[in-house]
């Protein structure tokens, strides 16, 4: 089956070679690896926490950290890439989304992919800027697209259960996602939720989807930062291991992440966010948790970002 279309409208509104963008992951998503995606023909995202060292590193500001990996990008690439920044619910605080948003603007970025809810103050403030906007709701609905839509999101993220990082809370694979938000909108659709590889790839575009967005097929490149212990642990795990560690997390199952699961089969809201650092970039597997997505049992080998594009838009190289 080759899904290659003439005009791709995810292409032409992202200035892109290959319609896959790379999911924007905490900790493991720095300058070098969005770089390597987007001279690949894709777009690289910059993720939460990015350019974070170990711990007992020299601390610096979020402000720093986040323009010297801007600084980096652009010194690594002159092709389009994107900055991930969380859109919180209308009404909630939202200083921290404020002043990241403030340093991105000053640094001319072009492209956001807005994570969390549709916040119409953000929205504006990113369309005012004549930028483009990617929304992917955490619990994606045809009714929180549709706003999205009209408050000026130019593309839309479909996000399947089957996903690593923070699982939809509607419990709908992304088989079924897909088409019902393709369905909702005139806007293209990214589908994400377990894409490892071209068979994913594929099914996307059978469901209507335009574009495909990945995060642990990435994990495993030579590019990202995230510890090789990290990656072999996610080569040698299946995804009939993984583990529940709360109700936004699956991990490969190791000792914190077993706890965890504990934790959560009886009632407890364990904190597992600061349990990414340790588990996905410093190997701690013990210590943190490791989170993937469901189509784990495909990804065999480490290989670099351009050879992973290439893989999986194979059906769009000419």
């Amino acid at each position: 089956m080759n899904v290659m279309k003439n005009n791709n409208r995810i292409c032409d509104i992202l200035g892109i070679q290959y319609p896959i963008v790379q999911a924007a992951m905490s900790w493991i998503t720095d300058a070098k690896m969005v770089a390597s995606v987007s001279n690949a023909g894709g777009m690289g995202v910059l993720g939460p926490n990015a350019g974070a060292e170990f711990e007992g590193s020299k601390k610096i500001s979020t402000e720093e950290r986040l323009r010297n990996e801007l600084r980096k990008i652009k010194s690594l690439t002159d092709k389009p890439f994107a900055v991930n920044i969380f859109s919180p619910d209308e009404g909630t605080d939202d200083t921290y989304t404020q002043t990241v948003l403030n340093i991105f603007l000053e640094e001319g970025i072009q492209t956001f992919l807005s994570v969390g809810f549709v916040n119409k103050k953000l929205f504006r403030q990113i369309k005012d800027h004549n930028a483009t906007l990617i929304h992917r709701e955490l619990t994606p609905t045809p009714e929180a697209a549709k706003m999205a839509e009209s408050e000026g999101a130019d593309i839309i993220i479909a996000t399947g259960y089957d996903e690593g990082g923070w699982i939809p809370q509607n419990q709908i694979g992304t088989f079924s996602i897909v088409p019902t938000i393709v369905d909702a909108v005139d806007i293209p659709v990214m589908a994400t939720g377990g894409i490892n590889d071209i068979r994913g790839v594929r099914a996307a575009f059978a469901l209507g989807a335009e574009g495909v967005y990945v995060g642990t097929r990435f994990i495993v490149s030579e590019e990202c930062p995230a510890s090789d212990i990290t990656k072999q642990d996610i080569i040698r795990s299946k995804a009939k291991d993984l583990v529940f560690v709360s109700s936004l997390q699956r991990s490969t199952p190791h000792k914190l992440a077993r706890e965890l699961e504990s934790m959560y089969k009886n009632g407890m809201s364990p904190d597992e966010e600061m349990s990414l650092r340790p588990g996905m970039l410093e190997g701690k597997l013990d210590e943190g948790i490791v989170s993937v997505n469901t189509a784990i049992n495909v990804i065999t080998e480490v290989k670099s970002c351009e050879d992973i594009v290439k893989e999986l838009m194979a059906d769009f190289i000419k």
